[in-house]
């Protein structure tokens, strides 16, 4: 997982990337310290290597994760209240409502996907991509199978996942290429 490693083998546990200590590749092996006690992940050389590396590496921030750059014009769709997803927004060149590069749109309701989805279309057919901002779990009203279920149903594909927050969760939608 992007922010916790889930041990499931003779050690049961989830446990925050931010707990590991003295994380390093020692031959075959990913070694570590979490909380007092000392684990060893008998991964195989590469592997351990490129385990280590991601562990080690600084969070990728959602900007990123969205493919926002200071060059992105984003057209921003629904109520945009969560402060990392405002941060991530802002390190776009603008936003604009007719030459978007990316479409970033909260939806919280079944009618509220389908409306985004009507008001979107025509940039969506010039295979402008999609970001379906939604709330994290169940309780809510609307499900991320229902989002899949109506985007591919209207020629879409979803091509990424990303979590936006403790809160919120989005799903990355492009036009589905013709065969």
């Amino acid at each position: 997982e992007s922010g916790e490693i889930i041990l499931r083998s003779g050690i049961r546990r989830r446990v925050p990337l931010t707990e590991l200590q003295g994380v390093k590749a020692l031959s075959d092996r990913l070694c570590f310290s979490a909380g007092h006690e000392q684990v060893q992940l008998f991964l195989g050389s590469t592997a351990a290597g490129k385990w280590a590396s991601a562990i080690l590496a600084p969070p990728v921030g959602l900007a990123r994760k969205f493919g926002i750059k200071n060059k992105t014009v984003v057209r921003t769709m629904g109520s945009i209240d969560d402060d990392t997803l405002k941060s991530a927004l802002a390190e776009a060149a603008r936003v604009s409502a007719t030459d978007a590069d990316l479409i970033v749109a909260y939806v919280d309701t079944p009618a509220s996907l389908r409306a985004t989805l009507q008001e979107a279309k025509a940039q969506l057919l010039k295979a402008v991509p999609i970001w379906m901002v939604y709330a994290k779990g169940p309780g809510h009203s609307l499900s991320e199978s229902a989002i899949r279920a109506l985007l591919r149903a209207n020629g879409m594909m979803d091509t990424k996942v990303a979590s936006v927050s403790a809160e919120l969760t989005a799903l990355r939608f492009s036009l589905r290429k013709s065969a």
